[in-house]
């Protein structure tokens, strides 16, 4: 097959690549910006569905963030393709911090006490047979409460960003198109000019 890597990465691999991008964290953010400002849309559907993904990603609900980005993007007249782009803001970086912190939002906002370092009764069982209802109300449910006031400000801060951003690199790239296109046109006329001279000449002569 056509750009085949010659050697597939190992898992070992693939885990380094997340944590740390072979193409430097700066290169690789450039690029993120690059797909981001770069999609066909308005400034604000793609505003909007980057808000999307980043509230999402605020959320417990890990291997649903993509949907719910869709249904918010959905709601919002937002972009589905910025809306995925919006969900990395979440990583294995930055969950850590986002759990952490939303855990303990919540659990200053419910009044409840926290985890004392062992796990609630069941947990693993719970982990393994996808039973939510035992780990709600000691777990998700402080979760789900502390990314409201963490992941709205963050959503409408990423909102407010992409959008001057997009807005700002259409301007740019329609002004290009312009001058590119006044460029061609005066080109043109040169050439028709000298043409048409040329053919006068050849007349009179």
């Amino acid at each position: 097959m056509l750009f085949r890597r010659r050697q597939k990465p190992t898992v070992w691999g693939r885990l380094r690549t997340v944590f740390w991008p072979s193409r430097s964290w700066q290169r690789s953010l450039l690029y993120f910006k690059k797909r981001v400002l770069r999609l066909h849309a308005t400034p604000h559907a793609i505003a909007a569905g980057f808000a999307a993904g980043v509230f999402a990603s605020f959320t417990p609900f890990v291997g649903f963030h993509f949907l719910l980005a869709f249904a918010i993007s959905y709601l919002i007249a937002g972009n589905m393709a910025s809306a995925v782009l919006g969900c990395m803001v979440g990583n294995p970086l930055t969950f850590p911090a986002i759990w952490a912190a939303t855990y303990e939002v919540g659990r200053a906002m419910l009044h409840s006490e926290a985890i004392d370092g062992q796990a609630p009764t069941g947990l693993a069982h719970a982990l393994m047979h996808m039973e939510l209802s035992a780990i709600w109300t000691p777990i998700l449910k402080p979760m789900l409460v502390g990314s409201l006031p963490l992941g709205i400000p963050a959503a409408i801060v990423g909102y407010a960003v992409v959008f001057a951003a997009a807005r700002s690199f259409q301007h740019r790239r329609t002004e290009t198109l312009r001058q590119t296109a006044e460029r061609r046109a005066a080109t043109a006329g040169r050439h028709g000019a000298g043409e048409s001279s040329a053919l006068e000449i050849g007349k009179s002569s």
